[in-house]
């Protein structure tokens, strides 16, 4: 099996870890330490998935990332990695993780630069460590708001404030979007949108809405809820939803955390309102950015087998799921 198909650049070798030095500062290590001793599990993985992107320096360019995840989670994450590159295992920890940002830029990129997308809101649900106001340019015109916890908000303040203060250029935060708003707001309460409104957001503006890596955390009767609000937009103003959601399966792995599932996202989003709606699967032609050609890496293996089935005839494991999901809307549009 060669390096690129189990989602190693063919040219160079991984790169080493080397922790940056403003995460052996006071301010952050302390920082750090609070995170980890006082969050829970849902709060934490905004470091997490950092983690993940920042050790996927050779297709995500973040250089927030390792700031925002600590020194904690980047060795977790790294050995993980190490110890599958020694294994030659089919894939490479934090390969989905990695996929998912990517499909999110894309599609994010895609809406924005669309005839009825330039200068709309963008708008991220459970924003934890996302950069994106930093990292992409298709934000120019674009006002961000950031909506999550307000200690994960503060605490992401607090990481920018020191990069930018910091000697080390390679961090220096420079703001690409339009504006970036930070709004404090728990998803599971029923005044995020309000809140959401009170900052500056415009309900009859051309919105693109982000939820990634948030919906499964909430229960069945929040995340319903919150997809309903967003759905309502579309008959307001041009409205797109990008959203991943796990199936059935998929949420078994850990009953204790992941909450919410659906095994057919692309029918019940046209029965929220959304007219248009495209679903793809880690692996698919847009979801892969050459990472996962190998034919026998287990995304690949799943998406030969109907999405009906939940156990998996080889070996009897779960048919656990990431779908990616694509939603759009107008008010000059019927849903179908």
């Amino acid at each position: 099996m060669s390096n690129h198909e189990n989602g190693l650049p063919n040219d160079k070798p991984w790169p080493e870890l080397k922790l940056p030095e403003l995460l052996s500062s006071d301010s952050l290590r302390a920082l750090h330490a609070a995170i980890e001793s006082e969050w829970d599990f849902l709060r934490r993985s905004a470091c997490q998935t950092a983690a993940g992107r920042a050790l996927w320096k050779q297709v995500i360019h973040d250089p927030l990332a390792e700031l925002f995840a600590g020194e904690t989670y980047l060795k977790s994450v790294y050995e993980k990695i190490k110890k599958d590159r020694l294994n030659n295992a089919r894939e490479i920890s934090g390969v989905i993780l990695a996929v998912r940002t990517l499909w999110f830029d894309s599609k994010l990129e895609a809406a924005l630069s669309s005839s009825d997308g330039g200068g709309a809101q963008v708008v991220l649900l459970g924003a934890g460590m996302d950069a994106r106001s930093y990292r992409l340019s298709c934000l120019k015109e674009s006002t961000v708001f950031e909506v999550d916890f307000p200690d994960v908000l503060h605490a992401k303040a607090t990481i920018v404030e020191a990069a930018a203060n910091s000697r080390n250029e390679h961090h220096h935060p420079t703001m690409v979007a339009k504006s970036l708003i930070r709004v404090a707001a728990d998803l599971t309460e029923d005044d995020w949108i309000e809140k959401l409104q009170i900052s500056g957001f415009e309900p009859e503006k051309s919105t693109v809405w982000i939820l990634e890596g948030i919906l499964y955390y909430l229960s069945h009767s929040h995340a319903i809820n919150v997809l309903k609000i967003i759905a309502e937009k579309c008959n307001i103003t041009n409205t797109v939803l990008l959203a991943d959601f796990m199936n059935r399966q998929a949420t078994t792995l850990s009953s204790s955390t992941f909450h919410f599932y659906c095994d057919w996202p692309d029918q019940l989003l046209p029965s929220l309102g959304f007219s248009d709606v495209k679903l793809s699967q880690i692996g698919d032609p847009d979801a892969h950015f050459g990472l996962l050609q190998d034919p026998l890496n287990l995304f690949n293996k799943l998406r030969k087998l109907p999405r009906s089935i939940q156990t998996h005839p080889d070996d009897g494991t779960p048919c656990g799921r990431l779908y990616l999901l694509q939603a759009s809307g107008s008010p000059n549009q019927s849903s179908s």
